[in-house]
């Protein structure tokens, strides 16, 4: 038993596409004897669950992977000693008659089977071919030559007489069966395909290649005509100039560069789910006017901003659910049990998005503090790379431009992002009145992997029945 005898066989791209599949069952273990088309292994994709057969005869040397592996398309999942596997029928027959007719029985005992239906026993004894009585020449070609279409072992020498019907199925390209079945279904002529197997026999890379090759080959005279385009072309004599007067260009780097790498980064990887709301706060705006008179506010700024943000975190608690991210190397859903709530925050430099740590522990009068703070070091371009990371959720205030609303683009790594409108004086039904009320509203995005539709809404729910009644600060506290 050598190394050269061990076939490997990789686990193949069973859809449209797919990179991994998981191995659900194996059938086989080592030591099992297997022949070509035997169901080896289930394995699930995205789609179904798929069984896979060896295109090997041989022995079971070894299982790769246990059951309940994740294994990527491409990876050896188990080996195969092909040494000693191949069929009796292999052999040219030495002696003239008896001989010849054993290889014509000896392959019926193999396992006829078909591609992706597993084996089929049968106790049915292949019938011997009808031959002439005086041909045994004749015969001995034809089961050397049958044994080579079939895949198994060395080409047998042509026999003495008579030479041309063994010459010319010698011809016919070798394969298996299904090697042939796969080159049929992809439209593959198998007397174009270089064989790589041995002794000259296609393997079902050997198609799979083919295919890629005739592809390149058919884009290739489109490829070249694009690119003789460009060069019938005359290049231009200058540089393409701009009119300086009534144009600056400004070069994309820094934060802004940053920004805008990772706003379309969020973009195209999360799906964004945005809800909108629109609520009387004129309850909220008064009690900022309380608490700007408060002793425990002095030299503090009190704004809508910071209920506003107290009220995001009174929802969180109610729904924790909400406060997560998405581990995509580890395919897991992290919930957080801290908020580091991010205030975008627009400078000279560009938009930023620095968090407060630990938002969700700090009473009122600290978290106006930490607002202060770092609505100060933003403007004055202070703000550490440190105070920018691990943020939870974020606020935008679009308010403060006169923006009614808007649909916000998630800060990467964060579930949700909440865009504050312009507060206004609005005509509202109140007590049954109409009446002149403060009236802004509220859009919430969300990541549409962590935070399904009922829990966004009930988070965007709960923030504007705070603000409009803000006693509930209190109550759901």
């Amino acid at each position: 038993m050598t190394n050269a005898s061990v076939r490997e066989f990789k686990m193949p791209d069973v859809g449209e596409g797919l990179t991994e599949a998981e191995i659900l069952k194996w059938y086989v273990q080592p030591g099992d004897t297997v022949t070509d088309g035997q169901v080896v292994c289930e394995v699930e994709t995205a789609k179904a669950a798929v069984e896979l057969p060896i295109p090997y005869d041989g022995v079971v040397r070894a299982l790769h992977f246990p059951e309940g592996t994740t294994v990527d398309v491409g990876t050896s999942i188990i080996a195969v000693d092909v040494a000693g596997g191949a069929a009796p029928a292999e052999e040219a027959p030495a002696a003239p008659a008896a001989p010849a007719a054993e290889p014509e029985e000896k392959p019926a005992a193999r396992q006829p089977v078909l591609v992706g239906y597993g084996v089929a026993t049968s106790s049915t004894r292949r019938r011997p071919r009808k031959q002439a009585p005086d041909d045994t020449a004749g015969r001995q070609a034809a089961v050397a030559v049958q044994a080579e279409l079939n895949g198994h072992g060395a080409a047998a020498a042509a026999p003495a007489a008579p030479a041309a019907p063994a010459a010319a199925p010698q011809d016919r390209p070798l394969a298996k069966p299904p090697v042939r079945k796969l080159a049929k279904d992809l439209g593959v002529d198998l007397a174009t395909v270089t064989p790589t197997g041995p002794d000259g026999v296609i393997t079902r890379e050997d198609v799979h290649a083919a295919v890629t090759t005739a592809q390149a080959q058919a884009q290739a005279p489109a490829q070249e005509q694009a690119a003789a385009v460009p060069a019938a072309v005359p290049a231009p004599s200058a540089p393409v100039s701009y009119d300086t007067a009534r144009e600056t260009r400004v070069p994309v780097k820094g934060v802004r560069k940053a920004t805008a790498a990772a706003m379309v980064g969020s973009a195209f990887t999360a799906p964004h789910v945005t809800e909108f709301v629109t609520v009387d706060v004129t309850r909220t705006m008064k009690l900022v006017e309380e608490l700007k008179q408060d002793k425990e506010f002095a030299g503090l700024r009190v704004n809508p901003l910071l209920l506003i943000a107290k009220a995001l975190l009174v929802a969180i608690r109610r729904n924790p659910d909400v406060n997560a991210s998405w581990d995509e190397a580890a395919q897991e859903i992290v919930v957080k049990h801290y908020v580091n709530l991010g205030i975008a925050a627009a400078t000279p430099r560009g938009l930023i998005v620095p968090n407060i740590k630990d938002a969700h522990a700090k009473t009122l009068p600290q978290l106006a503090e930490s607002l202060g703070e770092l609505v100060s070091t933003a403007r004055e371009g202070r703000t550490s790379p440190s105070a920018m990371q691990a943020g939870t959720v974020t606020i935008t205030n679009v308010g403060v431009f006169g923006v009614d609303t808007g649909t916000p683009i998630l800060n990467p790594g964060e579930s949700a992002i909440l865009a504050v409108g312009a507060i206004k004086l609005q005509p509202w039904v109140h007590k049954g009145k109409v009446k002149p009320r403060q009236v802004t509203t509220l859009a919430l995005s969300f990541d549409h992997r962590l935070v399904d539709g009922e829990l966004g809404s009930k988070v965007l729910a709960d923030v504007a029945a705070i603000l409009e009644n803000p006693k509930r600060l209190i109550t759901w506290a």
